[in-house]
């Protein structure tokens, strides 16, 4: 398909045939350009970042670098191409025709599903905004503002659909995206996780491995749906996806580096007498941020998720993989709490969708934390990371309201009180934390004492060029 790159809005939608449509999206530009401004990064709307900027769908011409002031970030439009004889790939629509317009019965839920998606994008931009004043270095800086500009445009995304195949409603919807605000206690984003504060940079490299990371997971299950429009909307957001989630897994490589050299040559191994960050206190870190993402998959018993399998709306992470593309008639086992012992609990397979996909997810996050532990294990430190079972500090599904220890294993309320500060961030960590981050490194080539260097730069650049113009 072509890209209009003449357009004020790049598209390869082909906005001109449709001048309602692109006069309705040329009109809500600005206000999302006044949104950017007034919640998007603190004190860089004027400095020249060097970032890319999708120029096309193709494997080779998707993405242009160049040196841009955010404001002026080129937001576009892009859809997948079109696979010729689409055919729906699950649930009791399983076979037929994928749907190019949205049906009359599905309105409501596929308006839901993609103004949930779209609330999470600028919801990121508003937690991280403050984050520019503390990076440990230009390279970090870089990559943070390409995270950001990306969020706005899988915002573009959805509101393009809002816009195109929801009329008024769909409208209103766009502007509501740019009213609600992340932690505000007026006005809200939609999921919790999107609430929560992203105080320091740490909390940065955790937000893109673990909540990125679900987006990547909730976008394959788009890519799956019968909308193809929201399809293929999906299916170009996660091109974009892969370096959010490659700027979290290294960037927690990059401090669990240093903070092993650091603690094998102190001689209690510890790193923060030395400028670095404990290990333990990474792992808390760890334990809150995964623990809060499982709960973005919703419950493990879900007759929404039943509901949109069953309909083609929503399906599960590469669809194809699994057996059984229908489930009406298996059924999974569940582990829960009942009191204060676990019980195995026998469920339609259907309303366990959410389970199927959590399950990806875990095996997904295992993976880059053997990564961390083979860092740790090159250094030559002795530590090793791990993931809280998925009944652990849960605030939705089976687990809310009980209390598990990170084992996943029954405890008291009093147990847990006595024992939380060993397993989530305490005050006093976060102090430590933010002590580190006091100033910008901005130096060409420097960063600060908490993070290694990483092993290259961008798009074959040398890691100490200039990412961010001062001047």
């Amino acid at each position: 398909m072509t890209v209009d790159l003449s357009a004020k809005i790049p598209n390869n939608v082909d906005l001109d045939s449709d001048p309602r449509l692109r006069r309705a999206l040329e009109a809500w530009q600005p206000k999302y350009v006044d949104w950017w401004k007034e919640v998007g990064p603190v004190g860089y709307q004027t400095k020249e970042i060097y970032l890319r900027t999708a120029v096309d769908v193709g494997a080779k011409g998707w993405a242009n670098f160049d040196y841009v002031r955010m404001p002026d970030y080129r937001w576009g439009i892009f859809l997948s191409d079109a696979a010729p004889d689409r055919r729906i790939g699950f649930g009791d629509v399983a076979d037929d025709p994928v749907w190019t317009d949205v049906p009359g019965e599905h309105r409501a839920a596929l308006r839901r599903l993609i103004v949930t998606q779209a609330d999470t994008e600028p919801a990121s931009v508003e937690q991280q905004r403050k984050l520019g004043a503390i990076c440990p270095s230009q390279y970090d800086l870089r990559n943070l503002f390409q995270v950001n500009v990306e969020e706005g445009r899988h915002l573009w995304a959805m509101v393009y659909l809002l816009h195109r195949y929801f009329g008024r409603d769909g409208r209103d919807e766009g502007d509501e995206l740019l009213q609600r605000r992340a932690g505000s206690p007026d006005k809200p984003r939609i999921l919790a996780t999107f609430n929560q504060p992203v105080e320091d940079w740490l909390d940065f490299f955790m937000f893109t491995m673990f909540t990125d990371r679900d987006g990547k997971f909730q976008l394959l299950s788009l890519a799956e749906s019968a909308f193809d429009p929201l399809a293929r909307s999906a299916q170009f957001m996660l091109t974009e996806e892969a370096h959010h989630l490659f700027v979290g897994e290294t960037g927690i490589d990059r401090i669990v580096q240093r903070s092993a050299e650091l603690s094998r040559n102190d001689p209690n191994g510890e790193a923060h007498s030395h400028g670095g960050i404990d290990l333990p206190v990474i792992q808390r870190y760890l334990n809150l941020w995964f623990s809060s993402c499982l709960d973005l998959f919703g419950g493990e018993v879900s007759s929404n998720a039943a509901t949109y399998f069953a309909a083609g709306l929503k399906g599960r992470p590469n669809e194809a993989k699994f057996p059984d593309h229908v489930e009406r008639d298996e059924v999974r086992l569940l582990e829960v709490a009942d009191h204060d012992h676990l019980v195995m609990r026998e469920v339609a397979a259907r309303l366990a969708i959410n389970e199927d996909v959590r399950d990806a997810y875990i095996r997904d996050c295992e993976r880059a934390v053997a990564r961390w532990n083979r860092t740790i294990e090159n250094v030559g430190f002795r530590y090793k990371l791990r993931l809280p079972n998925r009944r652990f500090h849960r605030m939705i599904g089976e687990h809310a309201g009980h209390h598990f220890s990170p084992d996943g294993e029954p405890i008291s309320p009093e147990v847990y009180a006595r024992r939380v500060d060993e397993w989530l961030p305490t005050a006093a960590d976060r102090v430590a934390v933010r002590a580190l981050q006091t100033r910008p490194v901005t130096g060409a080539g420097e960063f600060a004492s908490w993070i290694a260097p990483p092993q290259r730069g961008i798009n074959g650049q040398p890691i100490d060029f200039t990412y961010v113009r001062f001047e």
